[in-house]
């Protein structure tokens, strides 16, 4: 299954979150390829609950680089959420990344509000807004984030330029 057939199932079930990462970057212009899904869920009970029986339905299981995940021991539950700020699972459905929060905007709150409603395949979902991915690059600082921030920046200034252009040729109507 691809990212927008998980993001499907989460809109579909009622799970709140924000697309953050590769696949929000793609959303907002970039070419990037990227090989998991990250999310910010809400944390709120109800949420997790949904959360918690999609990721059982998807047989959810710790990710580790040598495969053995799926022999480690992993409870998926609300505590799990609340003594765990950062997920990484392999699903049978494809790799997800789950956090309560974004380095470099915040928690859920604040990066709701920092996002925007972007039609992805069949449902609409939230996605980070390009200014919100580019403040978590930073934050996390990582080489291969340093190395995508100038993609990122360059489709910013793109968009930027796309705006005055539009802007003006509205004003000279």
């Amino acid at each position: 299954m691809s990212f927008v057939g998980m993001c499907e199932q989460l809109a579909r079930n009622g799970v709140r979150f924000v697309v953050v990462g590769g696949v929000a970057a793609i959303a907002q212009g970039s070419a990037r390829d990227t090989h998991d899904l990250d999310i910010c869920y809400e944390p709120e009970e109800q949420n997790l609950a949904r959360l918690v029986r999609l990721l059982m339905a998807w047989k959810a299981r710790l990710r580790v680089p040598d495969g053995s995940g799926a022999s480690l021991p992993l409870m998926i539950d609300a505590r799990t959420f609340r003594d765990s700020h950062l997920l990484t699972l392999e699903t049978d459905l494809g790799l997800i990344d789950l956090m309560d929060c974004v380095a470099g905007v915040g928690d859920f709150a604040t990066v709701w509000a920092k996002s925007e409603a972007v039609a992805l395949g069949p449902v609409e979902v939230r996605v980070l807004t390009l200014d919100a991915l580019i403040a978590s690059k930073r934050a996390v600082g990582r080489r291969q984030d340093r190395e995508h921030l100038i993609e990122l920046e360059a489709i910013r200034a793109i968009k930027q330029f796309a705006e005055k252009e539009s802007a003006t040729r509205r004003r000279r109507r």
